[in-house]
């Protein structure tokens, strides 16, 4: 078995020699908090955007002959599923010397580097400097990327395709913040989104909502929840390159007011180590 970590910044999991083209990544998932993060939320807030146990609940894919790729550092800190331009000018001390393209969550404080924590406070009491938002960058988003990228074309050079899995959490119930726009509503179990079809074909994206819906489950696909740029940045479904994300309702694995795994997770653990086994069987037959 091929384990790999960057200190701090990635582990990968994966079989010495690729044995199906199916590639997972759960950037949301790192608690490994860097020393100089230094904000001034309390700290339950500051953990309300992991992934929490993302990584687990996927562990079934290197077992499969997949990659299992996770960030170790927290996305409040700097988030992976972002372009580095997406940013605020306002939340930088100094002028930044490239472009910036901050996207619809920034304007929120949930861009490229968050300004806000999900109960709206404010997650720092000052601007960051350049050198700082510099050195998340370079030191952690670049890198996680970089290996993604790498294990994707791994993958699609071994079998002249690849199918990407991005794994996310979402929490139960909505918020004002929430990309509904209303507060207080019940999240499905799973949303699957694919750019609105852009990012992975038809077939593929049919097969993961087939699957869970299978176990009972309410399924639903790009709603809410499109995806951004991890399956954006590397997906070409017509040169057999799909992405898709898949958000999990943290409901049925957590317990949000704990922050810890709840009865059911085991339960569904099993169930995404059934989704993965036929994923890897599915990528398996398109490439040989």
């Amino acid at each position: 078995m091929r384990d790999q970590r960057l200190e701090g910044v990635w582990h990968v999991l994966a079989p010495d020699t690729p044995d199906t083209p199916l590639v997972l990544d759960s950037p949301h998932s790192g608690i490994e908090f860097p020393t100089e993060f230094r904000p001034i939320a309390p700290f339950a807030d500051v953990r309300g955007p992991e992934d929490s146990f993302i990584h687990e609940i996927h562990s079934a894919a290197p077992g499969m002959g997949g990659v299992l790729l996770r960030a170790l550092f927290p996305r409040i800190y700097i988030d992976p599923n972002r372009m580095a331009r997406d940013l605020d000018p306002d939340q930088i001390d100094g002028d930044w010397p490239d472009p910036l393209e901050p996207g619809k969550k920034t304007a929120h404080g949930m861009g490229l580097i968050w300004s806000k924590a999900p109960s709206d406070a404010d997650l720092y009491d000052r601007k960051l400097t350049v050198a700082e938002i510099k050195h998340r960058i370079e030191t952690y988003l670049v890198p996680y990327q970089a290996k993604l990228k790498e294990e994707l074309d791994r993958a699609f050079d071994h079998f002249g395709g690849v199918w990407h899995v991005n794994c996310h959490s979402m929490p139960r119930i909505t918020t004002a913040r929430g990309p509904e726009g209303k507060a207080g509503l019940i999240r499905p179990d799973f949303v699957i989104g694919t750019l609105d079809g852009e990012a992975a074909g038809e077939e593929f994206t049919e097969l993961v909502r087939a699957t869970l819906a299978g176990f009972g489950y309410d399924v639903r696909v790009n709603e809410n929840y499109k995806g951004v740029e991890l399956i954006r940045a590397f997906s070409d479904p017509a040169a057999n390159r799909h992405s898709l994300q898949i958000e999990i309702n943290r409901g049925l694995y957590m317990d949000e007011k704990s922050g810890w795994r709840s009865e059911n997770f085991e339960i569904l653990k099993g169930q995404m180590g059934e989704m993965i086994a036929v994923l890897a069987d599915y990528a398996k037959a398109q490439v040989c």
